[in-house]
């Protein structure tokens, strides 16, 4: 953590996200231990999807927690030439099997230059704003990936239709715990992790990210779209980075 009080803020905002998730695993398993024969199949259903459901957000934040510890680690990186579309597309196909009723679309020329990155954290920032368009966004939208080269930079677009972002959220939800409070966002539970890791971890590979939210003519939401660059790096370069690790 940057300070002591950085750190003191962590460590209480980590410990009343775990709470949540924890209390309802407790109650509802006390529940079915001491109910057990007064329940109906049908509620003990229920309650067991819940403890299922909570335990997955008890997962999902701890690493979350892990992976913003090890943000300011010197030697976590790992970098290698990385193809961009294989990468994506195995991406693609991992997202979509826990959002099965969403539509996914990614385009990408074959020659597309590959990228100098950390192949695991790249994933790691591929995942993230994936399933972020995923979850955060409506019944009948299409999550469109998109991917070209730009100058000396390869850009890769996440699109989906949501609920708008305020202009003057825009850095705010690259925060740590930040999350914008609309209809969309208090369906989905999260830790408001996702991308202040994503921002960390593109930035330290040298990359940029940012966000913009277009209004949908005629239309209660927006487009939404997350713009990631990053660098070509030419042999030279690689092979300072890798003198450096």
């Amino acid at each position: 953590m940057e300070n002591n009080k950085d750190y003191e803020d962590f460590i209480s905002t980590v410990s009343h996200e775990l709470r949540t998730p924890l209390t309802s695993i407790r109650g509802f398993s006390q529940t079915m231990l001491s109910s057990w024969d007064k329940l109906d199949e049908e509620n003990k259903k229920k309650f067991i999807k819940i403890i299922e459901q909570q335990s997955q957000r008890l997962i999902n934040l701890v690493e979350n927690m892990l992976a913003v510890t090890k943000l300011n680690s010197k030697n976590i990186f790992v970098y290698n030439e990385t193809d961009v579309k294989s990468l994506i597309e195995q991406t693609v196909t991992i997202v979509k099997s826990k959002y099965s009723s969403k539509n996914f679309s990614f385009t990408c020329p074959n020659n597309l230059p590959n990228i100098f990155v950390d192949k695991d954290k790249f994933q790691q920032i591929m995942t993230n704003l994936i399933e972020n368009g995923a979850k955060y966004s409506t019944d009948d939208s299409d999550i469109l990936i998109c991917a070209h080269s730009k100058g000396d930079t390869v850009e890769i677009t996440v699109s989906n239709k949501g609920i708008g972002i305020d202009p003057k959220d825009y850095e705010k939800i690259f925060t740590k715990f930040a999350r914008i409070d609309n209809p969309l966002t208090r369906k989905v539970q999260g830790s408001g992790l996702g991308l202040y890791i994503t921002k960390s971890l593109t930035e330290k590979m040298g990359g940029c990210i940012s966000v913009k939210s277009e209004k949908i003519e005629n239309s209660e939401y927006s487009n939404i779209t997350f713009t990631l660059v990053m660098p070509v790096k030419n042999i030279e370069e690689q092979t300072r980075i890798k003198c450096s690790q």
